[in-house]
């Protein structure tokens, strides 16, 4: 049988340890990681194997050279460029005329796949896909197979509210040749974003194998030291090199694979399960704990290794302690050294004697650290970000703890090297000290890769966005503190039209982020800050020219506005002057000591703008967030909006006040808007509720109104953003038009607005479960996945989303009858309280 095996991947996030070696060949259990896939690939009777190559392909031809040493016969293949997953494939065509087996060179599993390739033959499949079941499948491409396991449904590194099963793609396909004619040559194309949804949508049979057994993505420096604590327990059936022998000390056991040649002196104690490779040697007094030795290898009498990988040639002088760490090829580790827990040391570096590593810190190769020195550089918190630099809010973190200048001056060299020598980048701020100080960071950042800066320095965050674009901007970059808490920093990172960049770019900046190898200009090539746009003036003329200014002025609307301390007061005071609105302001000056509210502070800023509202008779009040990017209402009658009947009203205003087109709402917010819409010439889109999809959908063709449910509103006629300032005016502008305020607007609505929602206790761990077992018992209702799993009952739907932060999972419940509703609820919550189990 043929098999072709990708092993062409950089290995960005095991860097160092990959920085002079492809990702297949690091070792794991003393044998390359591509290794145990062949053994595998043998003992199943997939012996005629080709290899895709593409870095550094020599270290892979030079260890397996014609695969006979491993039972196999092989081919490499080098295709000329980047081809994607599918693509690759396709270069290798005239090899591939039988049903075969794809498989990455860089997992670790021990997959029946006899048993997978009977079943590709019984279901007569076009391909298989070899499926396993996680507790976390935000990384992987997640799928839904109906009960002949034909695959209905798949999407590609989903986020939580996409999550509909917690089954999922582990990268393995049995392929019938004929899906090569499916895959158009000499270009990228991948498996998981083109070749199988394309499958899917021609209904072509395409099936879905849920095997047993282990398998493991190691795709990052704590997956990596956990995969060897799975092969020294057991969890995995893989080949172990050695003698097996048994250490028994007073009340433990130890169970110790020696290979040939090793020399374990007296005194030596083991403890748990550990892996020598051939000519070790172990000194007296040394304690081993759980740990893998990797061949040739010395450790000093009285030292203590635990819970760590140490490859090849590894030395450690004596009373040395090395713990859950990886020490590369060739390091020398001094006497009476102490590496901590996630340290990770590349090849061929030295640790002085008496040096300190602190935990989580990572050493590129051929580092020399000097006796007695300590290193501490700050990267505690790079194992949280291996996994995911950015999140819902842009890059958040714990100021001066995690967002350090040092931190933010590495993520603007990792932007500025993506953008490239030569473009231009606006930055801006809030009005915290703490921003000024990350954003300065930022920016020395940027000008390192011989970028030039833009600074408009305080500035809200809209007057940022619509700056875009006009003075040739590759992209923006906003620091504020956190409106969620006043110890956190938001670094938000903006394309060159204004919006936030795209996960794709996310995860380019990223990688480039972790690799920390990123290009940096010449000392004459570097970037310089350029005087600062005309930002202000731009948004005024856009915003002036987008609104119908007579319109307002002939209403002689009396408004109160808080301004919340933020720099909205900077801009939008001169606006509305231009149109004729009497203001009263509050709060309209900047305050840094003021920027983040409690849940509390912010109720009594909305009761003290209710109370004047009422004392002076206005006819709207509105709270401006510190961002100016949200509003929150209070009616003529000085009653506080709830936020999702403000965008009930908004909505209703936009379809009574515009002709055709359509306004786009989350999935969890009231039908009502519906029954709304179908009295006018508009249409409903319901979009999923994270930020960058709501903002997303305010770009499609057509779309004329976005609002989020929480104080979020976007006129795409002025600028895909939300913006606190143009909402304002475009809600006056239609309460003037219609001669109305937006309390008589609520009171004319002739439906209930009450959606009910419940958040209940959920573990990460059964997140996908829940999901899965949701959408197996909805399957006959024709379940909404937009976002979560949403399901239309006679006169009631009921939405079900896990919570991408927290251990947390939502029910949304709307009927036409309150008690229908409350029972719904109940019976919903009792459903996933069970699916957890």
């Amino acid at each position: 049988m043929k098999a072709v095996v990708m092993a062409g991947g950089f290995g960005t996030r095991l860097r160092p340890l990959t920085c002079n070696l492809p990702k297949p060949m690091v070792p794991m259990g003393n044998r390359p990681m591509m290794e145990h896939i062949f053994s595998l690939l043998e003992q199943h009777n997939f012996t005629d194997v080709s290899a895709m190559l593409y870095f550094s392909p020599e270290d892979i031809r030079g260890y397996f050279q014609d695969g006979k040493k491993f039972g196999l016969k092989m081919k490499y293949f080098l295709p000329t460029g980047d081809l994607g997953t599918a693509g690759c494939i396709k270069f290798a065509q005239e090899e591939l005329d039988e049903t075969f087996l794809v498989m990455s060179g860089d997992v670790l599993t021990d997959f029946d796949l006899t048993d997978a390739l009977k079943f590709h033959k019984e279901k007569k499949a076009l391909a298989t896909m070899v499926l396993t079941r996680v507790t976390n499948p935000l990384p992987y491409g997640v799928v839904i197979i109906d009960e002949a396991g034909r695959i209905t449904r798949f999407l590609e590194k989903p986020s939580w509210g996409e999550v509909f099963s917690d089954t999922i793609n582990t990268g393995i396909y049995i392929l019938d040749p004929k899906v090569l004619d499916e895959i158009p040559a000499d270009r990228n194309f991948d498996f998981s974003k083109d070749l199988f949804p394309k499958l899917l949508q021609e209904k072509k049979p395409i099936y879905g194998y849920v095997a047993n057994g282990y398998w493991k993505d190691v795709g990052d420096l704590r997956e990596y030291r956990l995969a060897h604590q799975d092969i020294l327990e057991g969890r995995v059936s893989i080949k172990v090199q050695g003698k097996k022998m048994h250490f028994v000390k007073k009340e433990h056991e130890a169970v110790v694979w020696a290979d040939k040649d090793v020399d374990v002196q007296d005194g030596v104690e083991f403890y748990g399960n550990c892996i020598l490779g051939k000519n070790c040697r172990i000194e007296s007094g040394a304690k081993i704990e759980n740990s893998v030795i990797g061949e040739n290898c010395v450790i000093g009498s009285g030292s203590q290794i635990s819970g760590s990988v140490l490859w090849k040639n590894v030395r450690v002088g004596r009373e040395s302690v090395v713990r859950e760490a990886v020490i590369g090829e060739k390091t020398l580790i001094g006497d009476r050294c102490h590496i901590q827990v996630g340290a990770t040391i590349a090849d061929e570096c030295v640790i002085g004697t008496g040096a300190q590593i602190r935990a989580n810190v990572k050493i590129w190769p051929h580092k020399i650290l000097e006796d007695g020195a300590v290193l501490a550089t700050s990267l505690i918190w790079a194992e949280k970000w291996s996994r995911s630099l950015f999140g819902a809010y842009g890059i958040s973190g714990l100021g001066n703890i995690e967002v350090t200048p040092e931190f933010a001056a590495k993520v603007g060299a990792a932007y500025g090297a993506y953008l490239g020598k030569d473009a231009y980048v606006v930055t801006s701020r809030d009005a915290h000290k703490a921003s000024r100080m990350i954003k300065r960071a930022f920016i020395s950042g940027l000008l390192s890769s011989g970028v030039r800066v833009g600074d408009i320095r305080t500035s809200p965050i809209p007057v940022m966005r619509y700056e875009m674009g006009k003075e040739g901007e590759s992209g923006g970059v906003h620091v504020r503190i956190s409106p969620f808490s006043g110890n956190m920093i938001d670094i938000k990172i903006m394309d060159k039209d204004g919006g936030d960049i795209s996960i794709l770019q996310e995860k380019s900046i990223e990688q480039l982020f972790l690799r920390e190898d990123f290009k940096r200009a010449n000392i004459e090539d570097s970037g310089e800050i350029q005087a600062s746009p005309r930002s202000q003036e731009y948004y005024k003329t856009g915003f002036l020219k987008a609104i119908d200014k007579e319109m307002i002025r002939q209403a002689r609307l009396k408004v109160v506005i808080d301004y919340a301390y933020s720099s909205a007061s900077m801009v939008f005071p001169a606006i509305l002057g231009d149109l004729g609105i009497e203001v009263v302001a509050l709060n309209s000056y900047l305050s840094p000591q003021k920027i983040t509210k409690t849940e509390k502070e912010f109720q009594n800023s909305l009761d003290q703008l209710s109370n004047i509202v009422t004392t002076l008779k206005a006819d709207i009040g509105f709270l401006i967030d510190n961002g100016a990017e949200k509003i929150f209402m209070v009616d003529e009658r000085g009653r506080i909006v709830p936020d999702h009947q403000a965008l009930v009203a908004v909505a209703y205003l936009a379809l009574k006040s515009m002709d055709s087109g359509a306004v786009a709402v989350p999935i969890t917010e009231t039908s009502v808007i519906e029954l709304l819409a179908a009295k006018s010439k508009m249409k409903v889109i319901r979009i999923p509720t994270m930020s960058r999809h709501i903002v997303s959908a305010s770009r499609a063709e057509g779309v004329r109104f976005v609002g989020d449910g929480v104080g979020g509103f976007i006129f795409p006629e002025f600028q895909s953003a939300f913006d606190a300032m143009y909402a304002i005016a475009k809600i006056l502008e239609m309460l003037a038009s219609r001669k109305t305020r937006i309390g008589h607007v609520l009171r004319e609505i002739p439906y209930k607005i009450d959606v009910q929602h419940r958040k209940i206790p959920c573990a990460w761990d059964k997140k996908g479960q829940v999901m899965r077992l949701a959408m197996e018992h909805f399957k006959d209702k024709n379940p909404d996945i937009v976002d979560g799993i949403k399901v239309k009952l006679k006169d009631a739907w009921v939405l079900m989303i896990p919570d991408p932060d927290e251990a947390y999972f939502h029910i949304w419940v709307e009927a036409e009858e309150e008690r229908k509703a409350r029972d719904l609820l109940r019976d919903i919550t009792e459903k996933v309280t069970k699916w957890m189990v």
